[in-house]
């Protein structure tokens, strides 16, 4: 039964993060930019670390302020440095990536959990997402999809990438928010077939921590991975199949 508690929240988790993120993954691998969920995923954790290393309540409102600015920050910097420098656009994404994450580090040094606070920002803490927090990221992952039905500009993908991103990190870690977005597009190349494989890439990890007692982040990657790999080669086989 304890098993069962933790599971449920954190495969809700799992599906609103899928929900957001396979259709915004689609975006990504359209315009080139695959490296820029993971800068704009650590640009949201560093806001993260700013707010603790300011002295902010792990869980209120600041932090998640903070967060949020400054993955904004990032992406209105990259809406700007998209239309004054697209033909570098991916190198300025990997350099404000490894400014990021070395400002964290940074901020991390004198902080006795610093090194658990990396590794929670890396790999998350999916099997203790609470149903509070479930129901609060489903909230913003709802208005963060209709507004992309009516702000389909770049400035629009930009912002509400940063808000899906900030939301996700929080909630999966930065290893899975890069998971979730590009895995699945790259598997698929469809947002309901994309969002199924991320689905039952969560669950089959979670099952996996919960049996093996094993970190749920890594697993789940790993599950998500596998499952894309066989859909590619199934594909491959129908396609020689039909010549």
């Amino acid at each position: 039964m304890s098993d069962l508690l933790v599971f449920w929240p954190a495969l809700a988790a799992g599906a609103i993060v899928a929900a957001t993120h396979v259709p915004l993954g689609m975006q990504v691998l359209a315009r080139g930019i695959v490296f820029i969920d993971l800068a704009v995923a650590q640009m949201a954790g560093l806001g993260v670390v700013l707010a603790s290393w300011l002295g902010m309540p792990p869980s209120g409102a600041g932090v998640q302020l903070t967060a949020l600015g400054s993955a904004l920050a990032g992406a209105l910097f990259f809406t700007w440095t998209e239309q004054r420098w697209p033909e570098v656009q991916e190198a300025v994404i990997g350099v404000a990536f490894i400014v990021a994450a070395n400002a964290a580090i940074l901020l991390l040094a004198a902080n006795p959990h610093g090194a658990e606070h990396l590794k929670d920002l890396l790999t998350g803490q999916v099997l203790w997402v609470t149903p509070a927090q479930v129901a609060a990221a489903t909230v913003a992952s709802a208005a963060v999809l209709l507004a992309w039905r009516v702000w389909r500009s770049r400035t629009g993908f930009y912002v509400l990438f940063a808000c899906a991103v900030t939301v996700s990190v929080q909630l999966v870690g930065m290893y899975l928010v890069f998971a979730s977005l590009i895995v699945p597009a790259l598997a698929t190349r469809h947002v309901a077939a994309g969002i199924a494989l991320c689905v039952a890439g969560y669950a089959a990890g979670l099952a996996l921590s919960v049996l093996t007692d094993l970190p749920a982040g890594p697993l789940i990657v790993c599950a998500m991975v596998l499952l894309a790999l066989l859909r590619v080669a199934h594909a491959s086989r129908a396609i020689n199949a039909a010549k």
